[in-house]
């Protein structure tokens, strides 16, 4: 029976890699999700509805407006917009918070 192992970050990922690697043990090339989406349904609920193993974060809004309009131009159906939204945002990224 194979054993799953699921990691947050690529940092967490190479830890839990390089520590199975020093112990001798073998595994299959791991699997990567652009959303939850892509899960099955029972990985779905191990990972992200089981209370034991999700994280929950509480968000706050302070401009409802704002935020309902950069909702509306991620999840709409005009591309333009959302590729515009896109492309401006790279350039105020800050490539120290990625963790790819």
């Amino acid at each position: 029976m194979a054993k799953y192992l699921y990691t947050y970050s690529d940092g967490e990922y190479q830890r839990t890699l390089a520590s199975l690697t020093k112990k001798g043990v073998r595994f299959k090339e791991p699997q990567r999700y652009k959303g939850l989406g892509e899960m099955d349904a029972s990985q779905l609920k191990e990972t992200t509805m089981d209370p034991r193993h999700r994280t929950l974060r509480r968000i706050t809004i302070d401009d409802a407006e704002e935020a309902e309009n950069t909702f509306t131009v991620l999840m709409g159906s005009d591309v333009g917009p959302r590729k515009e939204f896109i492309v401006q945002g790279a350039y105020r990224l800050d490539q120290e918070q990625i963790d790819a």
